[in-house]
């Protein structure tokens, strides 16, 4: 499937593209491919390629496909580079980040309820590294700002869509706490 022009040129896309290449646009690269049958195609393209590369891989990202590094390379390459990673978040912005996945929209009130701190420097950071977005304006008193993920969100942590997400219980697994005890306290 590698060595036909078809998988020569999504290769090539892949390649190029700066972001996930979505159906859609393969769609208008290849009006006369019915999408079912692009899906297919492009499935076999990222099954054979994957099977044989060891360096990078296709990826099912942000409801896109992306050529990405594996993995088990990126420290490696991080050190060639000798960069940092590019959205390095402290532990606060991480917190705020996954009441903001599991509950959007929801407001800075809400964010902070659940949190039992403040935290609006964390909510800059995190605009500014466009792992969130303002989603509206909540109808309640004050019109507070709601707040959700975006597509670099999907994008820096590999998920596909938010349903990737693991579960409260399956957090709770990992974690060894009472996930939904908590969320509960803060709510009481």
């Amino acid at each position: 499937m590698l060595k036909d022009e078809f998988g020569s040129q999504i290769l090539a896309i892949l390649f190029a593209a700066p972001e996930p290449v979505t159906l859609e646009q393969l769609e208008q690269v290849y009006p006369d491919v019915p999408p079912d049958e692009l899906v297919d195609r492009v499935g076999r393209v990222m099954e054979s390629f994957n099977a044989i590369q060891g360096a990078v891989e296709i990826r099912s990202v942000a409801r896109g496909y992306r050529l990405t590094t594996r993995p088990e390379h990126h420290e490696i390459v991080r050190s060639y580079l000798k960069t940092r990673p590019s959205a390095r978040l402290s532990l606060a912005a991480l917190e705020t980040l996954a009441v903001i996945a599991y509950k959007q929209p929801i407001t800075l009130p809400e964010i902070m309820e659940i949190r039992g701190i403040k935290g609006t420097s964390t909510i800059r950071t995190l605009l500014e590294k466009k792992l969130i977005q303002t989603k509206g304006r909540k109808k309640v008193v004050g019109r507070p700002i709601l707040y959700g993920t975006t597509k670099e969100f999907l994008v820096h942590f590999g998920l596909n869509d938010l349903s990737e997400l693991p579960t409260l219980t399956e957090l709770e697994e990992l974690l060894g706490q009472d996930v939904l005890a908590k969320g509960d306290e803060a709510k009481a």
